[in-house]
């Protein structure tokens, strides 16, 4: 059981910061490639928020199988990933589902 959890607390950190790594992006590196003419900043961030962003799908199928998602909720954290702001409101539900068990 303390596995599972941490498996779950692992995933929720992750999406956080996937979360925070993707409006970096988009809201201050694409702006300056764009505006500024300064690309690195994309180039760097968009390397860790990919490497992030492999580790949330990667976490996320460890929790599918841990916790036996419904393929519906896992599809949902999926696309939550892809919105900004996505992954934020998906933590919310979680964070409510497991003030429920508790």
């Amino acid at each position: 059981m303390k596995t599972g959890k941490n498996t779950l607390n692992k995933f929720r950190v992750i999406a956080i910061i996937e979360g925070i790594s993707f409006l970096l992006l988009l809201f201050i590196a694409m702006p300056l490639k764009y505006f500024a003419d300064y690309p690195l900043p994309v180039r760097y961030l968009g390397w860790v928020h990919g490497v992030l962003f492999v580790l949330y799908c990667f976490l996320l199928l460890l929790v599918w199988m841990k916790y036996k998602w419904s393929f519906g909720k896992v599809f949902l954290a999926f696309i939550a990933s892809l919105i900004p702001f996505g992954t934020f409101i998906f933590d919310r539900r979680l964070k409510r589902e497991e003030n429920a068990i508790l």
